[in-house]
């Protein structure tokens, strides 16, 4: 039987949304790049991933939510490194790409994204059911 600790689901997916606004590149003549700034369709899939988990916690499907917990896990891991890979191949010239490989920054709305999916991953435990007798 699946429990759901719906704090710690609440909470990682508030975090997952507020992750979207916060700063995640940083560009030097730009300044500061939110998720939807990085990439469109990264922010996109992101919060239609997030969306769906609402809508299983809704109604109550716990596994489907664990599901779409390691399903927004891999999103994670695939986001960061489709954004790594956009900033260091970002023209067809090396030496441009070095440079800009070495200028663009991660931020901190990586970890605050990390984190919210941390919390929606380990929101879901297996637990016996004990019957007394």
């Amino acid at each position: 039987m699946l429990v759901l600790n719906k704090f710690r689901a609440w909470l990682g997916i508030l975090l997952c949304v507020i992750a979207g606004f916060c700063p995640m590149l940083k560009v030097p003549i730009k300044g500061n790049w939110n998720l939807y700034q990085s990439d469109a369709r990264l922010f996109l899939i992101t919060y239609a991933i997030i969306a769906i988990s609402v809508l299983f916690l809704f109604i109550r499907k716990v596994g489907a939510f664990k599901f779409m917990s390691f399903v927004m896990t891999i999103w994670y891991v695939l986001a960061v490194v489709a954004v790594y890979f956009t900033a260091n191949n970002y023209t067809k010239y090396g030496f441009a790409n070095k440079l800009i490989g070495k200028v663009v920054h991660f931020q901190w709305g990586w970890i605050v994204l990390l984190v919210g999916v941390i919390f929606m991953l380990f929101s879901v435990k297996k637990s016996q059911l004990e019957v007394k007798s």
